[in-house]
């Protein structure tokens, strides 16, 4: 089957500052280091009004959305993981990845931290299927994460938002713009 790329990049704000690097570079000390860089108590993040934020902005972007929008300049992460073409299932060279951010998780510099998995994907297909399947695929990695690698459920929060916020806003069928992004929401309370 094919498999979806989701381009890694290290990331603050919700722009791919860094060039690509590939999810077989990534390191457990990169994860680390860059989900780690909180600079000032997070702002409190309403998970339920994120989601409904991009539930009533399909087709027109939520970035500038409030609640999306105090995302910015939290520590951030984009990883590479590729998934069955249209599907949730993730494809399994992308289990060292997904590992790889729970090792990360389980460090002691983030261990009490919590986490938003953002899902994304390409302008291709239709704008509510891709919301759907966005969600789905954060759905699975927050689910890998806290089953197969023992992440405390307590620490993740999965979102969908679909084809809104591409990394490549003028080429918006780009393979980087379908990617899972990593939000560090501050410490848990």
């Amino acid at each position: 089957m094919l498999a979806h790329r989701l381009r890694a990049g290290l990331a603050l704000g919700l722009l791919l500052a860094a060039g690509p690097v590939a999810a077989q570079q990534l390191t457990d000390r990169q994860l680390v280091t860059s989900l780690s860089q909180v600079s000032s108590e997070a702002p409190a993040i309403d998970i339920a009004l994120l989601m409904e934020e991009a539930n009533a902005n399909v087709g027109k972007g939520v970035a500038n959305q409030p609640n999306w929008s105090q995302l910015t300049h939290l520590a951030q992460l984009l990883v590479e993981i590729d998934f069955e073409n249209d599907s949730v299932a993730i494809e399994p060279q992308s289990y060292r990845t997904v590992g790889l951010i729970a090792d990360a998780l389980h460090h002691p510099n983030l261990m009490f931290y919590k986490f938003l998995v953002v899902g994304h994907t390409s302008s291709t297909g239709d704008a509510r299927h891709n919301l759907k399947l966005s969600q789905e695929r954060a759905d699975a990695i927050r689910e890998a994460l806290t089953t197969t690698f023992a992440v405390s459920p307590d620490r993740l929060y999965a979102v969908g938002v679909g084809k809104e916020m591409p990394v490549d806003a003028a080429n918006p069928k780009a393979a980087s713009n379908r990617r899972v992004q990593l939000i560090n929401l501050g410490m848990v309370k």
